[in-house]
């Protein structure tokens, strides 16, 4: 599992923004996409479904996750699970982020996430994050789950790189990160919350990817 911090909006210098030039990389993503490959289905959430809801919800209010994970926006019950939800929906219609839902294949059983998300056309870079529900664990999910997005990530959007960072101790996260072809490029000094903090800071783990590195091994 990964830190799923959302990045805090860029400040607004001009009462409109400019219109991209011809020239720009387009900002749009692929509609809805589902990814199929190592037999799982990665399809996109729906905040209207109750199943959704609550697999979205227990998956970040589990002790687990929160051990190396402090959101900003805390997920509590059903409505803020939802909204959270939408604003995952929000944030892929304006090319933002896609979030995944990590589906079984065979019976369509929710199993986590996995997120392309601070999507940056021009510098042609993104963060990848993931996190499994504890039912779910033990299977290799977040593995084979990555490998799919980052597939995406590079041959669907073109970008050039993905960036993936986890707390210092989370030697599960290191392993799936080393796994999946992100190299470690260093130890990032207090660039993270503590566990259920928003007032000290813990050191984290810098993994990088990119387009041309040679791909892994299918798990």
């Amino acid at each position: 599992m990964t830190d799923i911090r959302e990045p805090s909006p860029s400040p607004v210098t001009s009462a409109a923004s400019p219109e991209p030039s011809p020239s720009s990389p387009s900002t749009a993503l692929p509609a809805a996409p589902v990814l199929d490959g190592h037999g799982l289905r990665l399809r996109v959430w729906d905040p209207e479904s109750a199943a959704d809801v609550d697999a979205w919800l227990r998956g970040l209010t589990d002790p687990d996750f929160l051990r190396w994970n402090t959101p900003l926006r805390t997920v509590s019950d059903a409505a803020s699970a939802r909204a959270s939800l939408e604003s995952k929906t929000a944030d892929a219609a304006a090319g933002r982020a896609m979030t995944f839902c990590v589906t079984d294949a065979a019976d369509g059983a929710v199993l986590g996430q996995v997120g392309v998300s601070a999507i940056e056309r021009v510098p042609s870079f993104a963060r990848v994050g993931y996190w499994v529900l504890p039912e779910a664990r033990g299977r290799h999910v977040a593995t084979r789950s990555l490998l799919l997005a980052t597939r995406w990530a590079f041959a669907e959007i073109g970008l050039h790189r993905l960036e993936l960072g986890h707390a210092l101790g989370h030697d599960a996260s290191c392993r799936i990160a080393e796994r999946c072809g992100f190299r470690y490029e260093g130890t990032l000094r207090g660039a993270m919350w503590e566990a259920g903090r928003t007032d000290a800071f813990r050191d984290v783990h810098a993994h990088g990817r990119l387009t041309t590195d040679p791909e892994p091994e299918s798990p």
